[in-house]
Order: structure tokens, then C-alpha cells, then sequence
């Protein structure tokens, strides 16, 4: 869910990395400017030679890019599961289903679009491929999809309508191409053996339509299943529209553990870069990484830079354990020095369902408002976007039930975080101190808190307090270890007071805050 979010003050805070309590001068937002416009590194290398110390320091100098600071603006991200498990009843598909059992007699998606609007969601991604092959457009490469469907005579095309509907409401498109594939396992080229070698992609097919155009095509590197991955990444990213994320994830075939493919990620991700070059790359991918479980919720302190390591073919991974509590911190990032290649901005997803399975299944129910209430601000409220799953039903509608909710959702969170009673209100920036004063003009009650970085200059605060002045005494409200790109608080009860103030006490550089918003909720 957006909030309406402005650029507030900008604080550049000591660099002493060690220090427990350092003065904070704030300065105004023309020193945010990066000199001479160079792009910073989002990827730092780090190895055992490093010191804790250099390494923290290295850490503050690692900047998101511009694709990646545009994702974390979204917050809130669908997920809409749909393909042969809709009808099976399954949530891994088996690869070998008839086509024919694809019905969806009353696809509507401009329904789909209409809902994920009015919930607030300004980016979708469609399962073009799930697990089972399973294609939801029409390509050359397969014969497991629509197209061998009696489904509006073969002709129909779920991807086309998606893309058509998304982009008629404003939504952006996002699309989830399975690595695993169990068709191709069964009947293809899935870990069939091959080896590397050059591909030209795409590879013309018998009767090609595309063959008089003179497509624009690739030398990559890649086995049998990995070229076969190319030429279906081509026709997506080439024939529906522009493509704004493309989802991945790590995911094997449920085959023998000999005949493991190992995945072309560097071709995948030079051809997306190529076709696709706004488009994130998440959550095996460059640009965003996967939080670490399917519930939805961020660790405590979120850190968007990390310690990753080089797990093959172009790919990057966790250094630490991808559930390891602690991902970021100093601690987290000197135990991993041994083992970690770079520090990286890689920023987490937070994806769960809004039902127990990621496909429809009848006798499931949507999470309660309370639930999903949680979740955002265990997820948005922790440095993460949420990707929340709505999958359509056997009709090719979203369930009544499902689209309620969303919009129950939608105003709960604006009903959580009503107008901004700092917006507007006088501020004071004391340089000595260190701290930015809002005077609301009059005593207010507030117990919700959203603070951000501006994080165009790196996610640098490890410890900052909200105070409220009650009678003559500064009293701590809350108090975090982590900002980024959106920190958004609940307090156990209301404080009333006509003066607050942030105060960052220790960073690991120099800190820019872009939000610090005061709210009282209307829930």
C-alpha cells in the first residue's frame, strides 16, 4: 500500500563506525546530490582479508540502483497463481496432465485488474509456467499449454488478456517463469546431460512466423532446457508488451537427484537485461532477493545490504543461511566474511498467499483483515515489499470472497495510517544535537510511526529513538535498529504530545532521512 511519502530533511551523520552515540548535522536536501552524478557500486567485494570494520564500511558505501529503488516504491506486489493445478487440485503439478482439463469458462481479467486496483496494488505478476511446464500463452516451444487446449479452440492466450487488462488499469506487468519444469523432464530436455555451448536465440522453429522479420537475436551460452528457457524468455519479453518484473525461483524438478539441470542464469538474466532493461529481476535474480520463508514477514531489522556469495553460472546467493536471523547487521556481516564474495544491495520480498495454497482450492478461506494488517507491517513496515498471492478460481475470476477482502485491506492500512500530522508541521534541525524536532502546533495523540531513508545514499542507521516531550522531559517512544526504505511502527498506546523528535544515535555513514511521519490510526 503507498502512502503518500515526501522528502522530509536530509541528516548527514558521523561516520565513526564504532561509535555508540554520534552528533548528527542535518543539512538541507541539495547535499543528497551525488557528486559528479557517478553511479555508486550496488555490489562491493569483500573476502577473509577484510576487517570487521572495513567491511561495515564497505557496506556503506553500496547503493541501490535506480531499477531497484523503483521496486521498493511499489510496497505492495500481487501474485496471481493459475495454470493446470486451478483444475487438478494440486499445488505441484505432475507435467504429464491433459490439456484439456484447462476450462476456465469465464476468464475475466480485466476483473482480475479491477480488484488488484481498488486493493492497491500498482504491480502483478503472472505464473506463465509454473512447476508442471504448463504455459499459459501461445509458444513455439511446447506443446504442454493453452494452445492444445480445447479452451476457446486452442486459441486462447491467458498472458495476452493479462497483460492487455493490467496495462488498461494502470497495473504493471510482471511475469513468473518457472525453472523447474516437469514436462520437460518427462517428455523434453529437462537434465537431459547437455553441456554449454553457443545458442542463437530465438532458435526458428519449423514454419516459424518470426522468420521473414529478421528478429533481433543472441549468442548465449546455455544446456538443452536452458536455451529452451531462452526462446520461451524471448517470445514473453518480446511479443506482449514491456515487462516490468520477471520472478524466478530456485526451484528443481521432483526428479532423481543425478539428473539435477543446472541453470543458465547469466544467459537468462544478459537476455532479460537485453529485452527487458526496467524490468527486476527477483527473487533468484540481480536486483531482489526472496525474505526467506512463504509467511510474509520480514525480520525485525531488515537489511537491504547483504553478504552474498557466487553460486554458478552468474548467479548469487545468501552467504549466511537464507533463514538466518540476522542477515545484515555487524555481527551478520563478520561471521560472513569468510565465506562471502560481496557485500550487495539486495533488498527482500516478502511473498505469502492470501489463502493457505498458492493455487484455488475450494474449501480454503482468505486471511482476515487482521491478518493481512499484521503482515504488512511485518513486511512494508520491516524494509521489504509484500507480494501477496490472489489466485484466481476454476471460472478465471478472482473469488468474491478474496476481492471483499482486498478491499477491506486497502482501507484498513488507510485507516492505520490516516493523514500525516507531521505534514505540514514545523521542524527544527539542530546540527549540535543532532536531531530533527516536529512541533505539531498543539498536543496530538499518535501511536503509529513511518520513518525512511533516503536511500539513494545506502540504508546507514543502526540505532534511532522517537521521543515525545511530555511535561518538561524528552520521553523515548519507540526506538528501532533498522530503517531503509520504510520503517512503519504500531506503539502500544497513544502518546499525546505537541513536540516529537527523531534521533538517529549511531549509523554506519551518513544518514538522510526522507520520511518521519506521525499518525494517530482510526482503527
Amino acid at each position: 500500500m503507498t502512502v503518500s511519502r515526501r522528502l522530509f530533511m536530509a541528516a548527514a551523520v558521523s561516520t565513526a563506525v564504532a561509535a555508540s552515540s554520534v552528533s548528527i548535522p542535518v543539512t538541507t536536501a541539495a547535499a543528497a546530490t551525488r557528486p559528479g552524478g557517478a553511479e555508486p557500486p550496488y555490489r562491493i567485494p569483500i573476502g577473509p582479508g577484510d576487517s570487521p570494520e572495513s567491511v561495515v564500511a564497505k557496506a556503506s558505501r553500496v547503493r541501490p540502483t535506480a531499477r531497484q529503488i523503483a521496486w521498493q516504491k511499489l510496497e505492495q506486489t500481487a501474485f496471481l497463481h493459475f495454470g493446470v493445478n486451478t483444475f487438478t487440485g494440486l499445488e505441484w503439478g505432475t507435467g504429464d496432465e491433459d490439456p484439456n482439463v484447462f476450462q476456465p469458462s469465464g476468464l475475466d481479467t480485466d476483473q482480475w485488474a479491477r480488484a488488484l486496483r481498488d486493493g492497491g496494488f500498482t504491480l502483478a505478476i503472472l505464473t506463465v509456467k509454473h512447476h508442471d511446464g504448463f504455459v499459459l500463452y501461445r509458444t513455439r516451444y511446447t506443446e504442454h499449454g493453452v494452445a492444445s487446449s480445447s479452451w476457446r479452440g486452442g486459441k486462447g492466450d491467458v498472458l495476452a488478456s493479462f497483460a492487455k487488462s493490467l496495462r488498461r488499469y494502470g497495473i504493471k506487468v510482471g511475469v513468473y517463469i518457472s525453472p523447474a519444469d516437469e514436462n520437460q523432464y518427462l517428455d523434453g530436455v529437462y537434465a537431459n546431460g547437455s553441456k554449454r555451448s553457443a545458442r542463437t536465440i530465438p532458435t526458428l522453429t519449423p514454419d516459424d512466423d518470426r522468420a521473414g522479420d529478421d528478429p533481433r537475436t543472441f549468442t548465449l551460452d546455455a544446456t538443452d532446457y536452458g536455451a529452451h528457457m531462452l526462446n520461451q524468455l524471448y517470445e514473453v519479453l518480446t511479443e506482449y508488451g514491456p515487462v516490468d518484473e520477471v520472478w524466478f525461483d530456485g526451484a528443481q524438478g521432483r526428479i532423481p537427484p543425478d539428473k539435477v539441470e543446472t541453470y543458465d542464469w547469466d544467459s537468462w538474466y544478459t537476455l532479460i537485461r537485453a529485452l527487458a532493461p526496467n524490468a527486476t529481476m527477483a527473487v533468484r535474480g540481480p536486483d531482489v532477493r526472496w525474505v526467506g520463508n512463504e509467511g510474509g514477514l520480514a525480520r525485525e531489522n531488515e537489511w537491504s545490504v547483504v553478504p552474498v556469495k557466487d553460486s554458478g553460472n552468474g548467479s548469487i546467493d545468501y552467504a549466511l543461511a537464507y533463514d538466518a536471523p540476522d542477515q545484515g547487521s555487524r555481527a551478520a556481516l563478520a561471521e560472513a566474511r569468510s565465506v562471502a564474495q560481496y557485500v550487495q544491495w539486495w533488498p527482500a520480498e516478502c511473498d505469502v498467499s492470501i489463502r493457505p495454497g498458492w493455487f484455488y482450492h475450494e474449501d480454503e478461506k482468505p486471511k482476515s483483515v487482521e491478518q493481512l494488517t499484521d503482515i504488512w507491517f511485518r513486511s512494508v513496515g520491516r524494509n521489504s515489499v509484500l507480494l501477496l498471492n490472489i489466485p484466481p478460481d476454476e471460472r478465471g475470476l478472482l473469488p468474491d470472497a478474496d476481492v471483499t477482502r482486498l478491499r477491506e485491506f486497502r482501507e484498513r492500512i488507510r485507516k492505520e495510517l490516516p493523514k500525516d500530522l507531521a505534514d505540514g508541521a514545523r521542524t527544527r534541525h539542530d546540527r549540535k544535537a543532532g536531531t530533527v524536532t516536529v512541533d505539531l502546533g498543539r498536543a496530538r495523540e499518535v501511536d503509529r510511526v513511518r520513518i525512511a531513508e533516503d536511500i539513494r545514499h545506502g540504508q546507514q542507521v543502526e540505532h534511532a529513538v522517537v521521543e515525545a516531550r511530555v511535561g518538561d522531559t524528552w520521553r523515548t517512544v519507540t526506538e528501532v535498529d533498522t530503517v531503509g526504505a520504510s520503517r512503519a511502527l504500531r506503539l502500544a498506546a497513544p502518546v499525546t504530545a505537541r513536540r516529537w523528535r527523531l534521533r538517529v544515535t549511531r549509523s554506519r555513514g551518513a544518514v538522510r532521512i526522507a520520511e518521519f511521519g506521525l499518525y494517530r490510526s482510526q482503527v
